[in-house]
């Protein structure tokens, strides 16, 4: 592919709403560019890369069994609406000009399991299922170029069982699948368990590439091979230095203290010897005190957990309402409302809100001043120790590349997809949903290899394995030298892009940096003399000068080193 034809439309400068390193060389890159907020338009070099990506995707669940169709993206409204999913806030919903309503989904549960409907026997299971579809998200604040968009591309698979036995086969044969997925992809990544959210089910394990930017974190242990998703992981906090124990709680005057800071600075206690009441409404009426020590801060998704419904935080009137006192004055002595505590307030006195006004308790303790129910609700946090070994935490942002899920019967039910068992009788279908980001990916090979020059893509995903350079300054004969050598490359098998481009010498390897192909070959002056050419490998940026006759043989060597 000759660089004068092809549309890439690099740029020297850093575009200014790009945060993130993917994001930013993505787009100097000429791989993606922006047509809306969260919505990217995949140019050339892009949809070769993302097609790399898809088709080892492809060729692994190949090979596990599975069977690639397609769905449409224009649903009916009326199976989301019969898996209790048609309301969530993420949801494109509209209607068409007869006012039948749709959605455009941003996973496939439900049209896989309407399909499913057709797998009347258990001699016909088990079955996987996947495609490669746009996704729509009605996210409310798209970020990180690839990483938060609105539209995108998965590869979603479903797995369909007579039982929980053949559900964990299934599971387990994704979760493989996905080891070489991203191993082939040349990722560093984390499998981990992690938190089910709207998709439901029993179990799940989040796959976590490490990177600069990302929505996730990952927790990882410096002395065990712990690893949790930040949602799940479970970490012990520093004991606190705790205050002399009281027969009963002691009421001290706290004018205009509203924070743990001020409160702990006030007493001169430690932040850690206090208890942060953080009032929450469930089910849209019920108000419930949570109580987290003062030092943590409060994870929702634990609480949401710890409820087993949907939260949002009380507003002050409410709490001013359900407790008789300003929010920063309130904690759970005399409190009537259902209380959950965290687990490292189980033990021990600390100092909470009076709910009064301008007033605190010393020496308040779970269960003889207050009952509650306990449970993990502490976002764990630098600092902790490990709950296995007690080795130090490790915190590292990552990004999501894919995410598994045992679901069981919770869209076959439902949506009625029932087989027929060898007795006779009619069982629910048992499902796995199984997904990958073919964007996330890119972002997170981007993420994890690139240098001040640019992008240095793994040999796996790259949009062409050689980048020629035709030095022009060194005459007609040079551009030629370079044509051929790089009609010889592409006979042996490799992805050529050769850059013919009346640009100066400077400009065009400032672009095949930007662009990272994984080896570079410049044929100018120097190498015409002496019957060669130079290989710089993008990654380590290792020179070689190598005879041209056995450019073919020697590059290939050089690719499957890379790899």
């Amino acid at each position: 592919m000759r660089a004068s034809l092809l549309f890439i439309p690099t740029l020297r400068d850093d575009p200014s709403e790009a945060e993130a390193t993917s994001h930013r060389l993505l787009l100097r890159g000429g791989f993606i560019r922006a047509t809306g907020a969260g919505l990217y338009t995949f140019l050339p070099l892009g949809w070769r890369v993302h097609q790399r990506v898809v088709q080892i995707i492809r060729e692994e669940m190949d090979a596990i069994g599975g069977q690639e169709m397609l769905c449409p993206v224009l649903t009916p409204a009326e199976l989301w609406q019969r898996t209790g999913r048609y309301e969530i806030p993420e949801v494109f919903r509209l209607e068409d000009r007869a006012g039948r309503p749709f959605v455009l989904p941003m996973t496939h549960e439900e049209t896989f399991t309407f399909h499913a409907r057709e797998l009347r026997s258990y001699r016909e299971l088990p079955q996987v299922l996947y495609h490669f579809s746009t996704k729509d998200r009605d996210e409310p604040r798209p970020r990180g170029g690839l990483l938060r968009v609105r539209e995108f591309i998965m590869k979603d698979s479903y797995s369909f069982d007579r039982d929980e036995e053949g559900l964990e086969r299934s599971f387990r044969l994704h979760e493989r699948a996905y080891h070489r997925i991203f191993e082939r992809c040349g990722l560093e990544f984390r499998a981990v368990q992690a938190e089910s959210g709207m998709m439901g089910g029993s179990e799940s394990v989040d796959f976590l590439a490490p990177a600069g930017a990302g929505e996730n974190t990952l927790v990882t242990c410096g002395s065990c091979d712990y690893a949790a998703d930040l949602e799940v992981a479970r970490g012990l906090p520093a004991a606190p230095s705790l205050p002399e124990l009281l027969d009963s709680p002691a009421e001290v005057e706290t004018p205009g203290i509203s924070t743990i800071e001020a409160l702990a600075g006030f007493l001169g206690i430690d932040p850690a010897a206090t208890a942060k009441a953080m009032p929450m409404v469930v089910a849209g009426s019920e108000l419930v005190l949570l109580l987290v020590r003062g030092d943590d801060r409060l994870d929702e998704a634990r609480a949401a957990a710890a409820l087993g419904a949907d939260v949002r935080p009380a507003t002050e009137d409410e709490i001013r309402a359900g407790f008789g006192a300003e929010p920063g004055s309130i904690g759970p002595v005399g409190f009537t409302g259902p209380i959950v505590a965290d687990e490292t307030l189980r033990r021990g006195q600390y100092v909470a809100g009076a709910n009064r006004t301008g007033h605190h308790l010393r020496g308040v303790e779970a269960g003889r001043d207050y009952t509650p129910r306990f449970a993990e609700l502490r976002e764990p946090r630098a600092g902790d120790t490990c709950a296995r070994c007690g080795g130090a935490l490790r915190f590292q942002v990552a990004i999501e590349i894919g995410h598994i899920f045992k679901l069981g019967t919770r869209y076959s039910r439902p949506l009625e997809a029932l087989y027929t068992d060898e007795d006779g009788s009619e069982r629910p279908l048992v499902m796995g949903s199984y997904g990958i980001g073919p964007g996330r990916i890119m972002a997170a090979a981007v993420e994890q290899r690139h240098d001040d020059a640019g992008i240095a893509w793994p040999p796996a995903l790259a949009p062409y394995d050689v980048h020629v350079v035709a030095i022009g300054a060194a005459g007609p004969e040079a551009v030629g030298v370079a044509e051929t050598v790089a009609g010889e490359l592409e006979r042996a098998g490799l992805r050529v892009l050769f850059d013919d481009r009346d640009r100066r010498p400077g400009e065009k390897f400032a672009d095949a940096d930007l662009i990272g192909c994984p080896l570079r070959v410049t044929v100018g002056k120097k190498t015409l003399e002496d019957g060669g050419m130079d290989v710089l490998a993008r990654g380590t940026r290792a020179e070689e000068r190598v005879p041209a006759i056995q450019a073919a043989q020697l590059l290939r060597s050089m690719l499957e080193t890379l790899r």
